[in-house]
C-alpha cells in the first residue's frame, strides 16, 4: 500500500496525541488505576484501533486491512505474554501502585521509538533481501518450539540484568522513591531514583519482546505502516490490559501453546513466501520455488482467531474446575484406614498384666 508523507505524519501525530493526552492525565493526578477505569480506556483505544481498521478497508480494501487485523490481534495476544514480565519487573522494583501507571507509559513511549527503528530497519530489509524471510522464519519457529517445550527456568526474566546493572554501575542511585521523579540532587550532586531504572528495565524488555514480535508481524504484511500501526495500537493498549487482568494472567495456562502455535504457523508461511522469493544459489538454482501453497492474510486471521479462542477457553475451563477443586471438602476414601480411630482387631494389653508378672 502506498503511502504518502504526509499520512505517515499524521498518523505519528494523532499517536503522539494520545499518548500525551494520557501522560497530561496521569500527571494531573497520580493514582491507583481501577478496573473500571482500565475498562474505559482499554475500550476507548480498542475502539480507536478499530477506527483506524475500517479506514484501512475504505481506502486500502479488504486485504489490506485483513493483514492489519491480523498484525493488531497477533501484536496485542503476544503482549498478553509480555504482562508476566511487566508484574515481575513491578514486585522486583516495589512499585508503588499510583506510579505503575507513568512508568507504563513511559516505557511503552520508548517501545514506540525503538520499534519504529526496527520496522524502518526490517521493511528495507525484506524489500532489498529475499533471505530476510529465511531468517524470520527461523526465529519465529525456533521461538515457537521454546514456548512450547522450553523450561520455565530458562524463560525467566531478570529485571535486574543487563542495561540495569550498567546504569546502576555508571551512576548513583537513590534507595527510596521521590514520587514519580526520576533523578534528585542530594548531598550538591545529581542522583537517579529507582523510577528512573523501573522505566529503563521495563524499555529494555519491550526491546527483547520486539524480537519476537517485529518478524510475526512481518509474517503476515511486509508494509511498514500497518505493521507501525498495529504495533503501535497494541502497545498502547498494553499497559490498561495490566491492570484490568493483573493476576488473571497467571490464569491463562494455555495461552503460551496457543502463542506457540501461532508463531510457529506465521513462521512456516513466513518459510513458504521465502521458498516463492527464493534468490539462494543453493536452493532450486536460484529460482523461484513457485509451486509450494502461499497462505493468504484471511487464512492466517481464521487460524489465530481460533487459536486464541481454543486457548482463552480451555484455560477459563482449567481454572474454573481448580477453583471448584479447591473449596469441594475432599471426601475420605474408605479403603484407607483413619489413624485416629483405633482398630478393633488389635488387641489392647491388660492392665494388670505387669502386676501379675510381679507376682510371678
Amino acid at each position: 500500500m502506498s503511502v504518502p508523507a504526509w499520512l505517515w505524519a499524521a498518523t505519528i501525530a494523532a499517536l503522539l496525541g494520545l499518548v500525551l493526552l494520557d501522560l497530561i492525565i496521569v500527571n494531573r493526578r497520580p493514582h491507583k488505576v481501577t478496573i473500571a477505569e482500565s475498562a474505559r480506556w482499554i475500550a476507548f483505544y480498542i475502539g480507536c484501533a478499530v477506527a483506524f481498521g475500517a479506514a484501512v478497508w475504505i481506502f486500502g480494501g479488504d486485504e489490506q486491512a485483513a493483514s492489519y487485523i491480523t498484525g493488531y490481534i497477533t501484536e496485542y495476544t503476544l503482549s498478553v505474554d509480555n504482562l508476566f514480565i511487566f508484574m515481575l519487573i513491578m514486585a522486583n522494583f516495589a512499585v508503588p501502585a499510583i506510579h505503575q501507571h507513568r512508568v507504563l507509559l513511559i516505557g511503552i513511549m520508548m517501545a514506540l521509538v525503538m520499534r519504529g527503528v526496527f520496522i524502518g530497519v526490517g521493511a528495507q530489509a525484506v524489500q532489498r533481501f529475499s533471505w530476510v524471510f529465511w531468517l524470520f522464519g527461523g526465529i519465529l519457529i525456533y521461538t515457537a518450539w521454546k514456548f512450547a517445550f522450553g523450561s520455565k527456568d530458562d524463560e525467566d526474566y531478570d529485571p535486574n540484568g543487563g542495561v540495569v546493572r550498567l546504569v546502576r554501575r555508571l551512576f548513583p542511585v537513590t534507595d527510596a522513591y521521590h514520587g514519580s521523579r526520576l533523578t534528585i540532587k542530594h548531598d550538591g550532586r545529581r542522583m537517579l531514583t529507582p523510577m528512573f531504572i523501573v522505566i529503563i528495565a521495563i524499555g529494555g524488555a519491550d526491546l527483547v519482546f520486539a524480537v519476537d514480535s517485529i518478524p510475526a508481524i512481518f509474517g503476515i504484511t511486509q508494509d511498514a505502516y500497518l505493521v507501525f500501526a498495529a504495533n503501535a495500537f497494541a502497545l498502547m493498549g498494553l499497559r490498561q490490559l495490566y491492570f484490568l487482568l493483573g493476576g488473571l494472567v497467571e490464569k491463562l495456562v494455555y495461552l503460551t501453546y496457543g502463542l506457540a502455535i501461532i508463531l510457529g504457523f506465521i513462521g512456516v508461511k513466513l518459510v513458504l513466501h521465502a521458498l516463492h522469493e527464493n534468490e539462494l544459489p543453493f536452493i532450486n538454482g536460484g529460482e523461484h520455488v513457485t509451486w509450494v501453497p502461499e497462505i493468504n492474510n484471511w487464512i492466517s486471521l481464521a487460524v489465530i482467531v481460533t487459536v486464541l479462542a481454543v486457548t482463552t477457553g480451555a484455560s477459563m475451563l482449567k481454572s474454573r474446575r481448580d477453583t471448584r477443586q479447591a473449596v469441594e471438602p475432599s471426601v475420605p476414601d474408605p479403603s484407607v484406614p483413619d489413624p485416629s480411630v483405633p482398630d478393633p482387631s488389635v488387641s489392647k494389653p491388660s492392665v494388670s498384666e505387669p502386676a501379675d508378672q510381679a507376682r510371678n
